[in-house]
């Protein structure tokens, strides 16, 4: 059987510096896997690997980015949001966000300011920087690591607590820092869970605990003839699936041209509707949300994907 010298090439960039490249690399091999299981007719897959140490590889080949100028129709970025810059300096078409939408949907702060105009509630928070010992260690020389960690949660939960009472979710800024989740009732819980985190070395996010139901929306852009499409948010009363579905179209069209997003939003027991955070890699497992939001209405990781690649060339 010949080979279809038609098809696109499509890059899938993966890994690169800093705390994210496990995941990366998990993304990547999840899209690559679909296209070659479904759409292996159409698209060639070049593996585009950036290793811990920044060095760029293609198909296994250490290479430079402008080596992909002849290579690749279009690079699918499951990296850092820095890199689809180098790709488009290059002139290469990119599916990816570029580094303010990444930095919007990782910055609570950042992102309520960008989205006040849209009147979006969002849980009240507090992000807390990674612990340096040098700088935030303790002045008596006599205390040890771990009682200099164990000082250091005890003042930051005190400042939490100043900023708005509990419960309390504290969680790790950085999606792969292998830190639990935890949830906390009374300041010494909270303290506790600051201090667990601090041994990641990873910047600290504590938001109120807010109870309600956790309401996830993707949504698309120039899908199936509409501007801004979201997939069904399952059985949820009219009233509030219509604030939702709304508030995620503003959301997408505020943020720029970028063709996929996952809003999440909390919907109280009153129906007041928060919004919890903001996500721009989708997830392609097979047993995914997404995959399960497409199904319902008729489609398929790979057609997903398909829409990505043709609206990013």
């Amino acid at each position: 059987m010949k080979e279809n010298k038609d098809k696109k090439k499509v890059g899938v960039l993966r890994g690169g510096v800093g705390g994210d490249y496990t995941s990366s690399l998990e993304r990547g091999a999840d899209l690559i896997s679909h296209i070659v299981e479904y759409l292996a007719d159409k698209y060639k897959i070049v593996d585009i690997l950036v290793d811990r140490d920044g060095v760029w590889h293609i198909n296994g080949i250490q290479a430079k980015p402008a080596d992909l100028m002849y290579r690749v129709d279009v690079v699918w970025n499951t990296a850092h949001s820095s890199l689809c810059s180098i790709l488009e300096r290059l002139s290469i078409p990119v599916i990816g966000v570029d580094s303010f939408v990444h930095g919007i949907g990782n910055n609570r702060t950042l992102l309520l300011q960008h989205i006040k105009e849209l009147d979006i509630k969002m849980p009240q928070h507090i992000i807390l920087p990674f612990y340096q010992a040098d700088f935030d260690g303790p002045k008596n020389a006599r205390l040890d690591s771990h009682q200099a960690r164990q000082e250091y949660a005890e003042k930051k939960a005190q400042e939490v607590f100043k900023k708005f009472a509990g419960p309390w979710i504290v969680r790790s800024l950085t999606h792969d820092s292998g830190s639990a989740v935890h949830v906390a009732k009374t300041l010494p819980e909270l303290a506790n869970a600051i201090e667990d985190i601090l041994v990641h070395k990873t910047s600290i996010l504590v938001e109120e605990l807010i109870a309600g139901q956790i309401v996830p929306v993707h949504s698309l852009r120039d899908f199936r003839g509409e501007e801004i499409y979201t997939l069904p948010l399952g059985n949820l009363p009219a009233s509030p699936k219509e604030e939702i579905t709304s508030l995620t179209k503003k959301l997408h069209q505020h943020l720029g041209q970028h063709t996929y997003m996952k809003s999440n939003f909390l919907l109280t027991p009153k129906g007041r509707v928060y919004l919890t955070g903001l996500f721009f890699h989708p997830n392609l497992k097979k047993a995914s949300h997404l995959s399960q939001s497409l199904e319902s209405v008729g489609a398929k990781v790979h057609h997903f994907i398909e829409h990505m690649i043709e609206k990013a060339r």
